[in-house]
């Protein structure tokens, strides 16, 4: 591996593409720790020491994914999670609107197309959610961004509309120039270019989560949770790597004088066909009880403890759906992990669609026939191999949930090497590397997967 990059960086145009994302990487991280116009970074970080890190269920996995930039409310507060959540929005209305539908059959030109809905999306949902986390870190009630933080109130001193208005917009041209930076990686660096930002800010968490861990809990307790962690990263590769080849065969054909077909593939199904789109709905879908809870629901401050207590339903919402470490909340996550996985691979994968491309290019499964019994036999194929793809991707989500309830460590999810993040980091870098290796072959050098 050490050889393979020596061989990378002694080639020129390979060499200059990964100091360009190095150099854009820096950049990104350097404006996560910038302050917007208007936030009192005193006051922030004395909130986050009086949190001592943990974030509110309302904001984990947005704060994993800016790199802890939310809660700092800096330029790039809100990170890639708008343009995740646009092209996830146009990847589904693609099976809706036929428009759509037709942009995707047309090859690069409507690629294009969809590209700049995605970005003209990615605005607006940018505008709504910078106004919605500005009014959550400005408002009294408990709902605020910062919790029961003692001066709350200061982070953001100036409340008037003009400064308001100057602190969504700096948020959002953030975000705008995420999604540009993202793209330029994309375009001009190693590829991968959002989910190399995603991974970089997954990354930057993981110091300080060690850091607490490890002065919270111990020297055994820090060793043991990094043993655990090599653990289920391999587990993770070994299962992400893993897929199902349906053999493919082209028959011979004569076009003018030339036979082409003859030639013996494969079609590969992943066992995680969904990669991690399912964890990110599910745990989406969790936070709705959670955010109403915040806004519409009556609650009082317990003077001894100084914690919020909801009345009625609330209480019951609060203690079994919105609480990470009930046992009620872990199989409901569990179930819609498995539920959207079968979803999204629905969606994605059309096997009428790709049983017709095999016959129009005299492609065939051996020992069956081109056409419907083609797809018949990818459907039962792809429903059998998203089954234990759907229980690894639930059994890797809900782990940090299990051992907040095993510990009792409290409602927020203070394991770093577990769920989202390390489906996200080992996925991530699994295909950077294979991109760069691609580029070595190229050029007859050695990839770093022998």
């Amino acid at each position: 591996m050490l050889a393979a990059f020596v061989s990378a960086l002694k080639t020129p145009d390979l060499r200059k593409k990964i100091l360009f994302t190095l150099a854009l990487v820096a950049v990104y991280r350097l404006g996560a720790t910038l302050p917007s116009p208007g936030v009192s970074y005193t006051a922030v970080n004395q909130c986050l020491e009086e949190a001592n890190g943990a974030d509110t269920s309302l904001t984990t996995v947005l704060n994993l994914f800016s790199g802890g930039a939310l809660l700092k409310l800096s330029i790039f507060a809100l990170g890639i999670m708008p343009y995740i959540t646009a092209s996830i929005i146009i990847q589904l209305l693609g099976v809706v609107i036929p428009r759509f539908e037709q942009l995707k059959k047309q090859g690069q030109a409507g690629q294009a197309k969809l590209t700049q809905y995605t970005r003209y999306l990615t605005i607006g949902l940018g505008v709504l959610q910078s106004t919605a986390f500005v009014g959550l870190a400005i408002t009294d009630g408990p709902s605020n961004l910062f919790g029961s933080c003692t001066v709350r109130s200061q982070v953001v001193p100036d409340q008037s509309v003009f400064g308001l208005i100057v602190l969504v917009l700096t948020m959002t041209a953030g975000t705008a120039a995420v999604m540009w930076m993202g793209e330029l990686i994309t375009d001009r660096g190693i590829g991968n270019g959002m989910s190399i930002l995603i991974f970089t800010s997954i990354a930057a968490r993981i110091p300080a989560e060690g850091q607490n861990i490890l002065s919270g809990q111990g020297g055994v307790v820090f060793a043991a949770i990094i043993v655990i962690a090599f653990l289920i990263i391999a587990a993770v590769v070994f299962v992400e790597q893993g897929q199902r080849r349906l053999p493919v065969q082209y028959a011979k054909r004569m076009v003018g004088r030339k036979m082409y077909g003859g030639t013996s593939t494969y079609l590969p199904l992943k066992v995680n066909q969904a990669g991690v789109i399912p964890v990110i709905f599910a745990t989406s879908l969790l936070y709705i009880p959670s955010l109403i809870l915040g806004l519409v629901s009556t609650t009082t401050v317990n003077e001894v403890t100084g914690e919020v207590e909801y009345s009625g339903v609330a209480q019951f919402f609060n203690q079994y759906v919105v609480n990470q470490s009930s046992w009620v909340h872990i199989l409901l996550y569990f179930g819609l992990i498995i539920f959207f996985t079968y979803f999204y691979v629905g969606i994605t994968f059309n096997p009428t669609e790709r049983a017709d491309d095999l016959k129009k290019y005299g492609g065939f499964i051996p020992g069956i026939r081109p056409g419907r019994p083609t797809a018949e036999y990818l459907q039962f194929v792809l429903s059998r191999i998203t089954l234990p793809g759907s229980i690894y991707l639930g059994i890797v989500a809900i782990l940090p949930n299990m051992f907040l309830s095993i510990t009792g460590e409290g409602q927020n999810q203070n394991f770093p090497f577990g769920g989202t993040a390390v489906l996200i980091m080992v996925g991530v870098g699994l295909d950077t590397v294979k991109q760069i290796e691609t580029q070595l072959m190229q050029r007859n050098y050695e990839g770093f997967l022998r």
